[in-house]
């Protein structure tokens, strides 16, 4: 049943299907900055993003927190420990990126269906992969001293994993403030907000609510320093 499911439904209906006759998925909704589970926490569930988008970050001894990946709709998470047998404790700090809606499940639930539907896991695999390339790509990014870099190295980012094309370029589907920005690629508001501008007096990217559209972004990786 599981088989056909992973091949003929959505990934959220195969979600869903896991539950089987147990309880049902447990419906949740978090506004921006709200934390969804801390390092540490008891990897109790399992998470399915239904809309929205999911920060995941490292907190380190100093205070400093890294942002590692950003997940978009349809993204199942909360699964590693799962997939590797290890039924530790929480490794990232999970936040609500936008206003989010999840769908959770209890991590058993999932772990028996993995054992039990090889294609299941070949599912979750792919999605780690996406995810461990992302996070290479965030890594690249932090690692850039220069704040013009940073944004720029983010925003190629968000056009590859969020972004719509359209006749004026490739529209990142996401309502993003400058805070929001600034918070992932480690710089302040002032200077995200200094930096887009900069972009918008050179034509390479336009905003309309909240919205940022890249209208060429290989111009716009040229713009690395």
């Amino acid at each position: 049943m599981i088989a056909a499911a992973i091949s003929n439904k959505p990934i959220a209906d195969l979600f869903r299907s896991l539950a089987g006759a147990g309880l049902p998925p447990v419906v949740e909704s978090y506004e921006r900055n709200k934390t969804i589970f801390f390092p540490g926490d008891p990897a109790e569930r399992v998470y399915f993003l239904t809309k929205g988008a999911v920060k995941l970050s490292r907190v380190y001894e100093a205070g400093e927190e890294i942002t590692v990946a950003l997940l978009r709709e349809n993204s199942v998470f909360g699964v590693l420990s799962l997939l590797t047998g290890d039924r530790s404790d929480r490794f990232y700090h999970a936040v609500a990126f936008t206003p989010v809606e999840l769908l959770s499940l209890q991590g058993d639930l999932v772990a028996q269906a993995l054992k039990d539907h090889p294609e299941l896991s070949a599912l979750m695999l792919r999605g780690l992969s996406s995810r461990i390339l992302q996070t290479e790509m965030m890594i690249e990014t932090l690692a850039h001293r220069d704040m013009g870099s940073r944004l720029v190295s983010f925003l190629l980012i968000l056009c590859r994993d969020f972004g719509i094309p359209g006749s004026g370029g490739i529209t990142v589907d996401l309502k993003l403030s400058h805070q929001a920005i600034a918070e992932a690629i480690g710089s302040t508001r002032v200077t995200v907000t200094r930096l887009l501008g900069d972009l918008r007096e050179k034509d390479m990217i336009s905003i309309h609510k909240k919205k940022i559209t890249v209208h060429d972004p290989v111009t716009l990786s040229q713009q690395f320093t």
